[in-house]
């Protein structure tokens, strides 16, 4: 059986593991995302240590981004315009081809998450759905007639902007680029910085907060449902670990929608149509060995 390398590229940590095409990992490392020195030597390091107990036929990277996903582009596998000046205009792909010669399929970490779940987890069986992660920040992968959406370069589901009554919630937002998009309004670093908290999770289950992130999160929800449509919306990252939250989101989505998608899914069943991640904290990992498979099998 063929032997397959994915890398979860984080904000905060990269998440390395080898694993096969039917969705088993048998080696599983975390490691820092500091600068590129010190942290792509690590990565290296440990797949070099893998390859040469069993080697590896193709690499898959879902990267955090901004990314270059086009592969007929000059910075197709570089991370981008990303906030994290360190890794502003890094070649990440070009950094594992030059160690080495297999394959690689490159993504979003979001785009590879979807896919994780696609073939693994809660879109198992479904053509059309959301991978939503609400958490260092706020990103989508979406998966269209089986295939995962890319267009001009890739969503950016988190900076859409979504109604903001500065009355009720006078935060500015922490957006560099937008201030009070979704993602300046509703992640991680949001909501810590509004309550001056060191993270969303020191914030109790009855904290008035939780009703304001359940609001912009399903106001986004409504809307992502009427352009696209999807049979089901996975919702994960680490804000989404409160388990009280999607409780709070689901009836707010049937409100704002008012009626007018009148799908059962939704209107009889939105615990099983607005959901958690099938595969947990691991859909990412799981998404980048599906984009080495892909890689491997030219799928």
């Amino acid at each position: 059986m063929a032997v397959y390398g994915g890398i979860e590229a984080g904000g905060t940590k990269f998440v390395c593991a080898v694993g096969n095409e039917k969705g088993k990992i048998t080696q599983q490392v975390t490691i820092p995302t500091t600068t590129p020195n010190e942290t792509m030597p690590q990565v290296i390091s440990f797949f070099n240590e893998m390859n040469r107990t069993a080697p590896i036929d193709a690499f898959g990277i879902g990267s955090f981004g901004p990314v270059d996903p086009n592969i007929d582009s000059e910075t197709y596998g570089y991370i981008t315009s990303t906030p994290k000046t360190a890794w502003t205009q890094y070649n990440l792909l070009g950094a594992i081809q030059r160690e080495f010669n297999v394959p690689i399929g490159f993504d979003t970490d979001v785009n590879a998450a979807c896919l994780g779940e696609y073939y693994w987890g809660a879109g198992k069986g479904l053509k059309t759905f959301m991978y939503i992660t609400v958490g260092t920040g706020v990103g989508a992968g979406i998966m269209t007639e089986g295939k995962l959406l890319h267009g001009l370069m890739h969503p950016e589901a988190g900076h859409i902007f979504v109604p903001h009554d500065k009355e009720k919630d006078p935060f500015e937002g922490v957006c560099p680029f937008h201030q009070d998009c979704l993602e300046g309004l509703a992640s991680g670093p949001a909501i810590n910085k509004r309550w001056n908290v060191d993270a969303s999770l020191d914030l109790s289950d009855t904290h008035p907060g939780w009703d304001l992130e359940s609001d912009y999160l399903a106001y986004a929800l409504a809307n992502y449902i009427m352009i696209l449509s999807p049979q089901r919306i996975i919702m994960g990252g680490g804000v989404m670990k409160q388990t009280h939250l999607l409780g709070k989101i689901r009836p707010k989505v049937l409100a704002f929608l008012n009626g007018y998608i009148k799908q059962n899914r939704i209107l009889f069943d939105i615990e099983n149509y607005i959901v958690s991640p099938g595969l947990g904290v691991q859909s990412g990992i799981y998404g980048a060995i599906a984009l080495a498979t892909q890689a491997a099998t030219g799928v």
